[in-house]
């Protein structure tokens, strides 16, 4: 059964203020860990939009639901390969 996983994008970089794109890489290793296989995921939290990109492409295959959260927008779905 697919777990629920929350991955605040403000807890990859907590060591600095703000993200760097140098340290991308580093990102995306923490965040697919924290991801795990198969799992319904949810990616909130400042950060700059090319780091939810990149997440959101990298999660692609690995996560089964992806899904974007922020106070303005509420939940976005940005894709659900679950099964129907």
């Amino acid at each position: 059964m697919a777990e629920f996983v929350e991955i605040n994008l403000e807890s990859l970089y907590s060591s600095t203020d703000t993200a760097k794109l140098s340290d991308l890489n580093a990102y995306l290793h923490k965040a697919l860990s924290l991801a795990g296989e198969g799992n319904e995921i949810v990616l909130t939290g400042a950060g700059p939009v090319w780091l939810y990109l990149k997440l959101a492409h990298a999660l692609h295959g690995k996560a089964r639901k992806l899904i974007y959260r922020s106070p303005v927008s509420g939940d976005v779905v940005i894709f659900d390969h679950s099964p129907d």
